[in-house]
């Protein structure tokens, strides 16, 4: 059985969420309960593959709330990561994906050095992070929709914002090994970093947000938007294009404007429908078909019976690996989403 651990993006659709679900306790409470509220199961799910291959898994909502970052509820917030993982190996769960935030905060805050929750010793292996196979779809998506919007990928400039995080270095290196781009522009906030990426990959040019955007043709974005900043639609280039590779999806709201197409990175599409309920709740355009690729990875994971944490780790993915990843994602009906 595989599982899946999420949340919702703000304590208004939490609330409106849990009123939905049939948890009135939940829906009309503030930030201090939602810190206290203790992980639930509220979904349980059947994947069919193309290869007539059927498994279940479940879905866990952590409880945890963006806001509880912003209001410095630092504690709160890595509790209800930690808990929620104790809660999914508590119920048997063989292999289980942290969306969203949940690896960001299980990786910055160094929660692999808390191995004991109450009664249950946690089992990292029965995790993965998922970042493998969204920087693989992400990658396809590059190659697929910039044919689809009138990019020649082997004369585009390609900014990655958000290049040293564990899936931006992923789509670096597969970029780097695997295409023919002629440019790569890196933005990230740590020069260290940054600068350690740009050796490994022997090339790549390190710029600030503002200078890199008019340059691109395709812009990957997977950092978080930071406060303050707006894209002035009319400084990029036409045709350009933007994938998204955030949480939650924002940049399609705010940059809307004619040659530039903004693309819902990481998101994937299954040949057959899937019986849940949780991708409608966080508005997927067709939420029977459509999900976050990190919760695909532990689909493929289970379907092919590796109940191992395929992703995990800062900046260890391999373009080896990615290739392994995107195998088994096709073999099992799952396809970039490439609709506007």
């Amino acid at each position: 059985m595989f599982g899946l651990i999420g949340h919702l993006t703000s304590l208004e659709h939490a609330q409106a969420v849990a009123r939905d679900l049939g948890y009135p306790e939940y829906a009309d409470q503030g930030l201090d309960f939602w810190c206290s509220a203790p992980p639930q199961i509220v979904d349980t799910i059947k994947v069919t593959s193309i290869t007539g291959q059927t498994i279940e898994g479940r879905y866990v909502e952590s409880c945890f709330l963006p806001e509880m970052l912003a209001n410095r509820r630092i504690k709160a917030a890595t509790r209800k990561i930690i808990n929620a993982m104790a809660h999914a190996q508590k119920n048997g769960i063989n292999i289980t994906a942290l969306g969203g935030f949940s690896s960001i905060i299980f990786e910055n805050f160094n929660l692999n050095q808390i191995t004991q929750v109450r009664n249950i010793k946690l089992e990292f292996e029965r995790f993965t992070t998922g970042n493998t196979h969204t920087a693989y779809i992400i990658c396809r998506q590059v190659e697929q929709a910039s044919k689809k919007v009138g990019i020649d990928l082997s004369k585009a400039t390609v900014a990655v914002c958000g290049a040293t995080g564990d899936i931006g270095s992923a789509v670096c290196r597969w970029l780097n090994d695997r295409t023919d781009v002629p440019e790569l522009l890196l933005i990230a906030r740590d020069r260290e970093r940054l600068d350690a990426l740009q050796s490994e990959l022997g090339r790549g040019k390190i710029m600030g947000l503002e200078e890199a955007l008019p340059l691109a043709d395709i812009v990957v974005w997977v950092a978080s938007m930071p406060k303050g900043v707006e894209i002035d639609p009319t400084t990029l280039k036409q045709p350009c294009l933007l994938i998204d590779g955030g949480y939650p999806k924002n940049l399609g709201t705010k940059i809307q404007h004619p040659g530039i197409y903004v693309l819902n990175g990481g998101i994937v599409e299954h040949s057959l429908d899937i019986e849940w309920k949780i991708m409608k709740i966080v508005n997927m355009d067709v939420p029977a078909r459509q999900l976050f690729a990190c919760f695909a990875e532990s689909m493929l994971l289970e379907f092919e019976k590796w109940h191992t944490n395929f992703s995990w780790g800062r900046n260890q993915i391999s373009v080896a690996k990615m290739e392994q990843i995107g195998q088994v994602s096709v073999k099992h009906g799952f396809q970039p989403l490439l609709s506007f």
